[in-house]
């Protein structure tokens, strides 16, 4: 598996084997030069045997030599290391956009079923993981390999029996880096999944913070997220523990290499066969040759954590993403606003039907009120009409063109949709009304605010239409936020209106108004009402009752009443003890 994942990670640093190049050459530099300091410091010291038997005369030029060897190693170092970094944050760069578009195309359906924090958790935390693991992988193998191929060959050239005891050990190091390696990643794996499943967890308590205090939920969501975290330190505690086994284990890998490596050369030195100075080079080069084990087995976790961390990225980049607009699909330039439905069925879950065989014939200018209990599909109607959700079985068609053979943004375009929930970004009062037209100006701006009944309260903000709203319109009131949506809405003058109780966070007085102007807004547009408010829908051409995903009653307000059905009961259970008290 972790080969897959880093196949595929490496797959990513292809527009940028440049830097791959040249970060390579510059290791192989770096590290001949800094094998060569050994070398030079063994010449150095049998040049000096001895009190009155020092060679004042060679030994200058082999301390220059030396100041070169290591100043020119770490300028190449240096080198090495910027292009890592470059080939590193560039690719995960590319990564994250790749992640991010792919959000943006996988169905609504992953959005829906998937907690928001575990997705924001991939493309954050999973995703900084992933570069560090790259960065310290990228320096770690570029250097560790030409070091440990450069030593042997460097000690090879001087005295092949050592280099045969060093080369027997070396399994010993690459047994120990194995076995720390299998054991922790699947430990890693678990525990960024339970970081996620944290971070989904603060996220949903955090976002919902008055629901939490108003329920007394405090003292439960404490005791779950204990729950969740003690999960997590177990998982971590596992991780770490075959984690941190690498560094003592492999220091003492290396003690037996340079133990080995001093006692055969002090035997050498005895039998004349090396000098005390290559005797040191030689200890330097045992040095030199286990490091990078002892670095790239330190650098275990980091890798481990990296790889489960991609893993749960590529999870997401797999999803198969939204079906996509027929070859030939037709990019809706104008609409007339005639929607049909024919025999439409559409579950969200195969086992639980939702919407069977539904029916309805909307003409131009119409305007539909849909009306029920709790769960009936009148939102998941409404997801069918914008097609965020394909439809199981039957059709649903735009100006008689099915909408499946319709592009996705040209259907969208079409509708102006006002939901219950508002949604407001950070940026000026004016970036967000003018959010699905970028280029109007501040008259069309100020005229759709108007339209609202948003201008008044806008106007009496710090710095008016440049005010700056924070982060989902947390500095403005809940009825505000709704007033701005609305307002969005009408600056784009769509065909076609959905309105999914678009209204009912604003007070009583302010809604009359904005229903003043919804009726001239809708006037000769098809329009889709949402509502459990009787009140808003009485002048609605046709209202749709709806109960278990079918439309059980279908007609007019007055209608309705008079079949004293389901309507009749519900309209009754909301306004008859006002009537009556009247």
């Amino acid at each position: 598996m972790n080969k897959l994942v880093l196949k595929r990670l490496l797959s990513y640093t292809k527009p940028y084997r440049g830097f791959l190049v040249l970060a390579l050459l510059c290791a192989v530099i770096s590290v001949a030069l800094s094998l060569l300091v050994p070398v030079l410091i063994g010449d150095a010291v049998d040049l000096i045997i001895g009190p009155g038997q020092v060679d004042f005369d060679g030994l200058p030029m082999i301390l220059w030599w030396l100041a070169g060897c290591i100043l020119g190693s770490s300028l190449f170092q240096w080198l090495m290391s910027y292009c890592t970094n470059v080939i590193t944050y560039r690719t995960v760069k590319d990564l994250r956009i790749q992640l991010f578009n792919k959000l943006s195309a996988v169905p609504l359906k992953f959005i829906d079923q998937t907690a928001h924090g575990n997705i924001i958790n991939r493309v954050v935390n999973d995703i900084d993981q992933v570069s560090d693991g790259l960065l310290q992988g990228f320096t770690q193998l570029f250097t560790g390999v030409v070091t440990i191929l450069g030593t042997l060959l460097f000690m090879l050239f001087a005295d092949p029996l050592i280099t045969l005891v060093v080369v027997v050990l070396t399994p010993l190091s690459l047994f120990v880096a194995s076995f720390i390696a299998k054991n922790s990643y699947k430990h890693f794996r678990n525990q960024t999944v339970t970081q996620g499943e944290l971070t989904g967890y603060i996220e949903e308590m955090i976002g919902n913070q008055k629901l939490v205090k108003g329920f007394g939920y405090e003292e439960r969501a404490e005791e779950k997220f204990g729950t969740i975290n003690e999960k997590l330190y177990g998982q971590g505690q596992k991780a770490q523990f075959y984690s941190s086994l690498s560094n003592p284990c492999t220091r003492f890998v290396n003690a037996v290499v340079y133990a080995a490596v001093g006692i055969i050369g002090a035997v050498s030195a005895i039998y004349g066969r090396l000098t005390v100075g290559q005797i040191s080079m030689f200890l330097s080069y045992a040095n030199q040759y286990t490091k990078p084990f002892n670095e790239i087995t330190g650098i275990v976790t980091q890798l481990q954590s990296a790889f489960a961390s991609a893993q749960r990225v590529f999870a997401v980049l797999d999803e198969q993403p939204e079906i996509p607009d027929a070859p030939q699909a037709l990019r809706k330039t104008s609409c007339e606003g005639r929607v049909e439905l024919s025999d439409v069925s559409f579950s969200y879950d195969p086992e639980r039907p939702l919407i069977e065989n539904l029916n309805l014939l909307v003409h131009p200018g119409n305007r539909i009120a849909i009306v029920g209990p709790t769960g009936c599909g009148k939102t998941t109607l409404i997801n069918l009409l914008m097609r965020f959700y394909d439809v199981s079985e039957g059709a649903i068609s735009v100006d008689g063109t099915d909408i499946r053979n319709i592009t996705r943004d040209s259907l969208r375009g079409s509708y102006g949709m006002v939901l219950q929930e508002s949604w407001l970004f950070s940026g000026t009062v004016r970036d967000n009304i003018a959010y699905g037209k970028p280029d109007a100006t501040d008259e069309e701006v100020k005229a759709a605010a108007k339209a609202a009944h948003a201008h008044g309260f806008i106007r009496r903000l710090p710095n008016g239409y440049d005010t700056v709203i924070a982060e989902d319109g947390g500095n403005l009131s809940q009825g505000q936020r709704q007033l701005l949506c609305i307002a969005r809405v009408m600056l784009v003058d769509p065909p076609m209106l959905i309105l999914d109780e678009a209204t009912s966070n604003i007070d009583t007085r302010t809604e009359l108004y904005v229903q003043e102007a919804f009726q001239r807004m809708m006037e000769g547009r098809t329009s889709f009402i949402v509502a459990h408010r009787l009140s808003t829908i009485k002048n609605a051409d046709t209202i749709l009752v709806m109960d278990k995903g079918h439309i059980i009653e279908q007609g007019n307000h007055r209608e309705l009443l008079q079949k004293q059905g389901f309507y009749y009961r519900l309209y009754n259970s909301q306004f008859a003890a006002s009537e009556d008290a009247s």
